[in-house]
C-alpha cells in the first residue's frame, strides 16, 4: 500500500494550537478495474425489546413508531474503497467506534481513514454503550446520577456492531459499476435553538433570528443504466422532534423512532426506490422547527416529509451523475486545542487528550476528509458543531461542493462558537472545549482545504 504523508506544525499567535496533518490514498481490497463502482446496504437495528432511550432524561421505550437502520454505502474508484455508514442513533460512543473500526481493519484490511460512521443524532433511539463511566459525553458529569439509574444493554450494542460489520462486508461484495453527481438543495425545516433574552443570555428555545444553515448537500449515485442506486443528503438538524421536558415523564415520547431524519429517509426511499443516507451537519445549535414533543402527531413528524423530504427530491432531480472516472482521496488532521479547566476526563478517551510540558491539558480532535475528484470535499468531526463554523469553512473552501458531516466517528460533545460562550446556555455548559476552539478548528480545516488537500491525488 502506497501512502503519501504530509506533516505540518502550525502554531497560532496564542500558541495553543498544534495541527498534525496526514493525507493519503489508501488501498483497501484487491481491486484492479479503474471503473467507479458503488453499492448500498440497509440493515435493520430496531430493538426487539424495551430499551432506555438516548438523549434527555432516562426513559424506557414502550413501543415502536418506525424502524431504525444502519445505511451503508461502499465506493470503489479502482484503487481504493471508502465506506460511509449512517445510523439512526444519537451518537457513536468513542469506545464503540474504536473497537469496530479496529476489527474492520484487522479482519478485512479496511483503513480507519476509509470508513466513516455517522449518527443521525436521533434522540428516540436506544442508548448505545459502553459509555464513559456511565457518562454519555466526556464532560457531562452532571448526568452521572441520572445515567447510573439504568444499565447499558450490551446485548443490543453487540448486535448493532455485528450488523454494521456484516453490512460493510455485504456492501463490498455487491460493488457494481456506478455514476456519481453532486448538488445543492434548500429547506427551512430547521431553526436556531438558542433563544437570547434581553440581557444577551441564551437558553434552549427557538430563535428565528439566530445563525442557521439551510443548505442541503447532496450526492447522488446511479447505477450504470441511470436508475438510482443511493442518495446521500447532508442537512443540519437535531433529531428532536420527539422528546421530553426536563425529567417529567408525562411529557415524554417513549417510542422508538428515527425521528425526522429517519422519517425523511424512509419517505425519499419510497419515492426513488433506493436507500437514502441522512448525514447530519453542524446541528449543535439547530433544532427542527417542531421540537421536543411528546408524540409524533403533536410534533407534526410527518410534515418533515414535505419540509425536507420533498426539497431533497426536488434538488436530486436536478443532478445528472456523470459517466467517467471517479477519484477518491482521504486525509486527516488532528487539532490540538486546550481542554476546559477542571474537566473530568474518562480513561476511555485517553487517545483524545494530552498534557503539554507546561501542564496544559489539551483535546486532540480528529478531523477526517474525503475528496471526490477535484470538485467535492467532505470533512467530518466527532462533535456537535455550531453551524457558523461549517458555514465559514464552506464559504472559504476552494471546492464548489464542500460538505460537513457531523456526529461522525465518535462523539466529543458540543463545540460552540466564541460568541456562544459569552451568551452562555446549555451547550457551553457541557462542552469540554474552550472559547478558542471554534476559531482554531475553522482556521485549521480551511487551511488544509486551501493547501495540502488540493494537491492530494
Amino acid at each position: 500500500m502506497k501512502t503519501i504523508s504530509f506533516i505540518r506544525n502550525n502554531v497560532l499567535r496564542n500558541k495553543k494550537l498544534l495541527v498534525i496533518v496526514f493525507s493519503c490514498s489508501a488501498i483497501c481490497g484487491n481491486t484492479s478495474a479503474q471503473q467507479f463502482r458503488a453499492a448500498v446496504v440497509k440493515k435493520d437495528i430496531t430493538p426487539s425489546d424495551a430499551q432506555w432511550l438516548a438523549g434527555f432524561s432516562p426513559r424506557k421505550s414502550t413501543g415502536i413508531h418506525d424502524r431504525i437502520y444502519h445505511r451503508i454505502i461502499a465506493l470503489d474508484d479502482g484503487k481504493s474503497q471508502f465506506f460511509l455508514i449512517s445510523s439512526d442513533l444519537v451518537n457513536i460512543p468513542m469506545p464503540v467506534y474504536n473497537r469496530t473500526v479496529a476489527l474492520l481493519q484487522r479482519k478485512y484490511n479496511i483503513s480507519p481513514l476509509n470508513i466513516w460512521w455517522s449518527a443521525t443524532h436521533n434522540h428516540s433511539a436506544p442508548v448505545v454503550g459502553p459509555q464513559f463511566k456511565g457518562i454519555p459525553y466526556a464532560s457531562m458529569a452532571g448526568r452521572r446520577k441520572l445515567s447510573e439509574q439504568h444499565e447499558i444493554d450490551t446485548v443490543y450494542t453487540a448486535m448493532l456492531e455485528q450488523k454494521l460489520i456484516e453490512g460493510v462486508v455485504e456492501a463490498r461484495s455487491k460493488l457494481a459499476p456506478a455514476r456519481l453527481g453532486a448538488g445543492w438543495g434548500f429547506s427551512q425545516a430547521n431553526i436556531n435553538r438558542r433563544a437570547i433574552d434581553e440581557n444577551g443570555k441564551a437558553s434552549l428555545g427557538l430563535n428565528p433570528d439566530g445563525p442557521v444553515d439551510r443548505r442541503i448537500g447532496l450526492l447522488r449515485i446511479d447505477k450504470e443504466d441511470g436508475t438510482p442506486l443511493a442518495l446521500i443528503a447532508n442537512y443540519a438538524m437535531h433529531g428532536t422532534v420527539l422528546g421530553m421536558h426536563g425529567s417529567d415523564l408525562t411529557t415524554a415520547s417513549l417510542v422508538i423512532s428515527g425521528d425526522a431524519p429517519g422519517v425523511v429517509a424512509e419517505y425519499v426511499e419510497q419515492k426513488i426506490g433506493a436507500p437514502m443516507l441522512y448525514v447530519n451537519g453542524a446541528a449543535g445549535n439547530l433544532a427542527p422547527i417542531y421540537s421536543v414533543y411528546s408524540d409524533p402527531k403533536s410534533g407534526h413528524l410527518d410534515q418533515f416529509r414535505v419540509l425536507l423530504g420533498d426539497r431533497i427530491l426536488e434538488a436530486s432531480k436536478k443532478i445528472t451523475p456523470a459517466a467517467g472516472a471517479v477519484k477518491l482521496s482521504v486525509g486527516a488532521l488532528t487539532v490540538e486545542t486546550p481542554r476546559r479547566p477542571g474537566l473530568e476526563w474518562s480513561p476511555d478517551l485517553g487517545r483524545y487528550t494530552k498534557t503539554t510540558k507546561a501542564g496544559v491539558n489539551m483535546i486532540r480532535l480528529p478531523v477526517h476528509f474525503l475528496k471526490i475528484n477535484e470538485e467535492i470535499a467532505i470533512w467530518s468531526a466527532p462533535v456537535e458543531l455550531f453551524c457558523e463554523v461549517s458555514n465559514e469553512v464552506r464559504d472559504r473552501s476552494p471546492f464548489p461542493y464542500t460538505f460537513y458531516f457531523g456526529y461522525t466517528n465518535g462523539s466529543l460533545n458540543y463545540l460552540p462558537t466564541e460568541a456562544a460562550w459569552k451568551e452562555g446556555g446549555y451547550e457551553p455548559s457541557v462542552s469540554p472545549f474552550t472559547p478558542a476552539a471554534a476559531k482554531e478548528l475553522t482556521e485549521s480545516v480551511t487551511g488544509y482545504l486551501l493547501g495540502e488537500f488540493r494537491g492530494v491525488h
